[in-house]
């Protein structure tokens, strides 16, 4: 969930951004890629460590869990966040690329929220399991 999570707080901190930056424009200011900008340093903290580190974590758990189908939502995860992260590089030069890399969020939203639900479907299944004596 936390991964989710984590795709709100970038959808919100480049939307922050990007609003900054039109009404710093609209005030005069010039911005320029040495320019600071609270959004785009969150997006950037939260989007190339936290949420790497998150999906990490899980992918090393998924292997000790017991889950069904963990590892492979874990991996698929994983994956989703790989092509995230080229994505993000590839849309410097490409800026149209960027449109891809929004999508790619709203996708690795999806995969860690069905991993999500598959450690809780695992999960009720445990606890309704009757106990050995």
């Amino acid at each position: 969930m936390l991964i989710a999570v984590g795709v709100v707080v970038q959808a919100c901190a480049i939307a922050y951004a990007l609003f900054d930056i039109l009404h710093k424009t609209d005030d005069g200011q010039v911005f320029t890629k040495d320019s600071d900008n609270a959004g785009i340093a969150v997006h950037a903290v939260v989007g190339e460590m936290v949420v790497p580190l998150l999906v990490i974590l899980l992918l090393i758990v998924s292997f000790f869990a017991g889950i069904p189908g963990g590892v492979k939502w874990a991996a698929i995860t994983f994956g989703v966040l790989v092509l995230q992260i080229v994505l993000a590089y590839a849309s410097f030069p490409v800026p149209i690329l960027g449109v891809l890399h929004a999508i790619n969020a709203f996708a690795l939203a999806a995969v860690a929220s069905i991993a999500m639900r598959q450690a809780r479907v695992a999960g009720s299944a445990q606890a309704s399991a009757p106990v050995a004596a």
